[in-house]
């Protein structure tokens, strides 16, 4: 048990001490809500992606990921999609705008042609803003193959 004395005088004395425990429980509330929002940003079909040394840039809010396995099988976020129906599912995942970018993600054993032809699905769907999704590249570009150091 402690005691304070008071010595009478009309000074009053510097408290020293900080309250952290609303720090705490708001670094406690942010720790939940990307723990439960981190798991829903990502998409679950695992693929290869090829690494490119592009600048990276800013992505949307809601962006379309459009997959293609090594299967040559096409999935829209975690659904498998027919390649004949391709411009009505796109057309229910976007509400029609047909302006929104669409992310092209490629395993990286997919062959150039049928990135190609999904491309062309995608044009014919009247689709024309694709951007092709890969990994980014720390190390300096190499050079060309038959070309100087």
């Amino acid at each position: 048990m402690s005691a304070k004395l008071d010595h009478g005088g009309e000074d009053l004395v510097e408290n020293h001490e900080i309250n952290v425990t609303p720090f705490i429980d708001v670094i406690l509330v942010l720790l939940i809500i990307f723990m439960v929002a981190a798991p829903l940003a990502t998409v679950d079909i695992q693929v290869e992606l090829p690494v490119s040394n592009a600048q990276q840039q800013p992505r949307p809010d809601k962006p379309v990921f459009l997959t293609i396995n090594k299967a040559l099988e096409l999935s829209l976020g975690n659904d498998a999609v027919p390649r004949d129906g391709i411009g009505r599912v796109l057309d229910a995942a976007t509400s029609n705008d047909r302006q929104q970018r669409i992310f092209v993600r490629a395993d990286k054993a997919v062959p150039y042609g049928d990135v190609m032809e999904v491309m062309n699905l995608l044009r014919n769907a009247g689709y024309l803003k694709v951007a092709l999704v890969g990994l980014e590249n720390a190390a300096a570009p190499a050079a060309a193959p038959g070309g100087t150091p």
